[in-house]
C-alpha cells in the first residue's frame, strides 16, 4: 500500500484538501444529470454514490484524523446511508495508507524524545495496521512481541475545525436543524478528544480489561506505560485476523456461538454492571485468535452512562412499558425524544415511529436466547431504517430529536448488532453476563 509523506495540519490545509474533494463531487453531480438523459434514475444515482464515495474518502483518508473517523462512524450506520459509502468509509476502520518510515520516526521522536530504536530492541518502521487517528508497528523488547501505536500528527489539534466542516453534510444527512444541535456535536468532539488521549485510554483500557477477565472466550493485551506516552501506546502484540476477515471464511457453528456469547456477555457485563461501555464496536477493534478466542482492542472511546439515561432507556426493554402508551410517551419525553414544544402531529408521528422502531430494535431482549444470524430480524432492521430515512414528512419536522446519550449508545448497539450477525451467532443467552463467576 502507498504511504503517506505529509499530513495537512493547519486549518487552511485541511480546509483546501475539503474544498477540493467538494469540487469532484460537484463534477459528479453534473455527470449525473448527464447520466439521467441515458441511463435510469437508480442506475445514475448508484453511479453517482460511488463516484463521490470513492472521490470523499479519497481526501479523508489523505487528511486523517477525526475527519476519517466521522467517515468509520458513518460506515456503521448500514441503514443510513448507500450502501457505495457504506463499503468505502469501512475501510477507515482499520485500512488506510499508512505514514511513509520517515515520518514514522520524526513523530515518534517528536512524541517520545527519542527515535524507536533506542528504545526497543527492534523496531518495524513499516506499519502493520492504521486507521483513522493512529497506526500500529510491531517491535521487541526483552523477548516480548509488542504493538507500537502511533498517533498522527495534528489529530488533536485540529478535531474542533475538522468537525466544523463536516457538520453541514452531517446536519443535512441526519436532518438536524441549526437550534439545539450544539449539544450533539460537542458530544462527539468530546469523545474525540478523548481519543487522543493516550494516557487515558492506556487507564481505561486496565480498568475494563481487569473487570471483564472474567468472562470465558475473551482476551486482552497487556499494556506498558512505562514504554508509553501521551501520543504512544505500547501493548501486547496479540495474533489473530480482524474480525470481518473471520467472518469472510468461517463455517464453524459452535465457534461462531462462542465468539458471539463473549461478545455479548462483554457488551452486556460493561453496560449493565460498570455502566461504561466500549462504544466504538467496529470488526477492527476485534482480533480472532488461531484457538477461537476473542480479543479486544481499543478503549479509546469509553462512553459513561448516567443514570436518568440508563433508566428510561433501558425501560424500553420491557414489553409491557412499550405498549402502554402512557409510560411509552413518559419515556419518550425523559430521553428528549419528545418536547414539549411539539405539536400534536409532531408528538403522534415520533411517538408511532420510535414504537415501531423499539418494538424492532428491543427483540433480541425479549427472550432467554436470541439467533442472531436471523436474515429476517436485522432486514427489519434495515427496511425502518430505509424507510424513514427517506420520509418526506420526517424530513419537514425538526429532527434534533434524543439526548446527546444516543450517539453513542445507539452506536454501541448498532454496531454490536452488526458483528453478531456477520458471526452468524445462534443461540446467544441473553443475560448469561449475569451468571458467571466474577474471577476465574
Amino acid at each position: 500500500m502507498k504511504t503517506i509523506d505529509n499530513i495537512p495540519i493547519s486549518k487552511l490545509q485541511r480546509t483546501s484538501k475539503l474544498l477540493s474533494t467538494g469540487a469532484k463531487v460537484g463534477v459528479n453531480y453534473i455527470k449525473y444529470y448527464g447520466d439521467k438523459l441515458t441511463k435510469s434514475e437508480n442506475d445514475a444515482r448508484s453511479k453517482l454514490n460511488e463516484n463521490n464515495a470513492e472521490d470523499i474518502y479519497d481526501g479523508l483518508k489523505q487528511l486523517k484524523g477525526s475527519a476519517l473517523k466521522v467517515a468509520q462512524m458513518l460506515s456503521m450506520e448500514k441503514s443510513i446511508i448507500p450502501q457505495a459509502y457504506v463499503d468505502k468509509f469501512s475501510l477507515a476502520q482499520f485500512s488506510v495508507p499508512p505514514l511513509s518510515p520517515p515520518l514514522v520516526i520524526k513523530t515518534f521522536q517528536k512524541y517520545f524524545g527519542k527515535s524507536p530504536n533506542e528504545l526497543f530492541d527492534f523496531f518495524d518502521n513499516t506499519s502493520v495496521n492504521a486507521a483513522s487517528i493512529g497506526q500500529v508497528h510491531l517491535a521487541e523488547k526483552n523477548g516480548k512481541k509488542l504493538a507500537v501505536k502511533i498517533q498522527y500528527p495534528g489529530v488533536a489539534q485540529s478535531i474542533s475545525s475538522d468537525l466544523a466542516l463536516v457538520k453541514p453534510i452531517a446536519m443535512k444527512m441526519f436532518n438536524i436543524k441549526g437550534e439545539g444541535s450544539d449539544k450533539y456535536f460537542k458530544e462527539v468532539e468530546g469523545k474525540l478528544l478523548e481519543e487522543t488521549n493516550y494516557n487515558l485510554e492506556i487507564a481505561q483500557s486496565e480498568e475494563i480489561s481487569n473487570a471483564c477477565k472474567h468472562i470465558p472466550n475473551l482476551l486482552f493485551p497487556n499494556y506498558y506505560p512505562e514504554w508509553s506516552s501521551d501520543r504512544v501506546i505500547t501493548m501486547d502484540y496479540m495474533k489473530g485476523e480482524h474480525l470481518s476477515e473471520f467472518t469472510a471464511h468461517n463455517t464453524d457453528e459452535i465457534k461462531s456461538q462462542h465468539l458471539g456469547q463473549a461478545l455479548w456477555d462483554f457488551y452486556m457485563f460493561q453496560i449493565h454492571e460498570l455502566r461504561k461501555v466500549h462504544a466504538d464496536p467496529h470488526p477492527g477493534n476485534f482480533l480472532v485468535t488461531e484457538n477461537g478466542k476473542l480479543v479486544a482492542l481499543d478503549f479509546g472511546c469509553m462512553k459513561s452512562i448516567p443514570n436518568d439515561f440508563y433508566i428510561p432507556y433501558f425501560d424500553f426493554l420491557k414489553t409491557e412499558n412499550i405498549d402502554n402508551q402512557e409510560v411509552f410517551r413518559s419515556k419518550l419525553y425523559e430521553l428528549e425524544i419528545l418536547r414539549v414544544d411539539d405539536s400534536k402531529d409532531e408528538v403522534e408521528f415520533f411517538s408511532e415511529m420510535f414504537h415501531e422502531l423499539l418494538s424492532t430494535f428491543t427483540k433480541p431482549f425479549q427472550t432467554e436466547t436470541f439467533d442472531f444470524s436471523n436474515g429476517d430480524f436485522f432486514g427489519k432492521l434495515s427496511d425502518l431504517g430505509e424507510r424513514y430515512s427517506n420520509s418526506k414528512e420526517l424530513r419537514k419536522m425538526n429532527g434534533n430529536r434524543g439526548s446527546k446519550h444516543f450517539i453513542y449508545m445507539n452506536r454501541t448497539f448498532f454496531g454490536l448488532y452488526n458483528l453478531m450477525f456477520d458471526l452468524k451467532a445462534k443461540n446467544i443467552k441473553i443475560n448469561n453476563f449475569t451468571e458467571l463467576p466474577k474471577t476465574q
